[in-house]
């Protein structure tokens, strides 16, 4: 036990890096767990979308959308998601696969449906940059 503590004492900013990086994975678990978001792969949400009919929302900005999104995707970029959600009640039953570049925003988006009692929302795991990853095509418009 002595041998630790000296371990410590001689590396303090090294133990005090490895507590803050192990505190922010607890954390963004702690967040991913408890947000009631289900999370989805990129091959699921293939699966999605070909056997029942998914909608994918993109919720990145427009210029982002406009440089390359998922075919079929609706663009509701997060700077003005909650004032057009309203757009989006015609769709309450339908599957929603919610994305961004990397998962971030489309988390929040995901909780913002599911409050409004959307059946069924899922986000992409690793976002734009996951179908992207997966040698999938992006059209740009």
């Amino acid at each position: 036990m002595s041998q630790f503590i000296e371990f410590v004492g001689n590396n303090l900013l090294l133990f005090v890096s490895l507590l803050v990086v192990l505190g922010m994975i607890a954390y963004m678990e702690y967040q991913r767990f408890f947000s009631g978001t289900t999370h989805i792969s990129v091959p699921d949400a293939l699966r999605l979308q070909n056997d029942e009919d998914a909608l994918f929302i993109d919720v990145r900005e427009v210029n982002e959308f406009k440089s390359g999104h998922i075919l079929d995707a609706k663009n509701h970029p997060m700077s003005n998601f909650e004032k057009n959600l309203g757009q989006l009640d015609k769709h309450k039953n339908t599957p929603l696969v919610v994305y961004c570049a990397t998962g971030s925003r489309s988390s929040r988006a995901c909780t913002k449906l599911r409050k409004r009692e959307f059946a069924s929302v899922y986000n992409l795991s690793g976002g734009v940059t996951a179908w992207e990853k997966a040698s999938l095509p992006l059209v740009t418009k």
